[in-house]
């Protein structure tokens, strides 16, 4: 009997560990990481993958806010202050959103309600908003991003792109 239980428990764990291998998570883990004044600032979040599906507009409605991912909310940590786009951003832990206005019209959010799935978005917590800039990527990209780019010592510029669009603002280290 000892022999027949051992066997199964193999089997079972044997089971699990080929489902997990064959089916990788719809939206995987992610992180941005950038350093500015000399300090590490981190951004986690999920990458939602577009599937074969309409993103911006549909999947990611215009007019409403979006949790910026998947799954968990979208949080930065920074070690320094900031300046988001025109937004001044304390030393802190917080949860960012966007709102696609329309194709060419974004806002970022910074929220301080942290620590919740990204879904509902918590009205009243805001710390502020400011505009993003919005481009077109030469070609689709499957899997959303988050990315820093054009940095220097003390500036960056916090990209977030899906589909065809990529929409972007600009973060200095005070």
């Amino acid at each position: 009997m000892k022999t027949l239980t051992q066997a199964l428990t193999v089997f079972a764990l044997t089971l699990t560990v080929v489902a997990g291998a064959q089916k990788p998570p719809q939206s995987p883990p992610a992180q941005a990481d950038v350093t500015l004044a000399g300090k590490a600032i981190t951004v986690k979040y999920s990458s939602p993958q577009m599937r074969g599906r309409k993103i911006m507009g549909e999947l990611v409605p215009f007019g409403q806010v979006w949790r910026t991912g998947a799954n968990s909310a979208t949080t930065i940590v920074t070690p320094v202050d900031l300046t988001i786009g025109t937004l001044h951003v304390p030393a802190g832990t917080y949860t960012l959103f966007t709102l696609p206005v329309s194709a060419h019209e974004w806002k970022f959010i910074v929220s301080t309600k942290t620590g919740e799935w990204g879904i509902p978005y918590p009205e009243g917590s805001d710390l502020g908003r400011t505009d993003m800039k919005e481009a077109a990527l030469a070609a689709p990209q499957e899997g959303m991003s988050i990315t820093f780019e054009k940095t220097t010592a003390n500036s960056t510029e916090l990209h977030v792109k899906w589909e065809t669009t990529d929409a972007w603002v600009k973060i200095e280290a005070k």
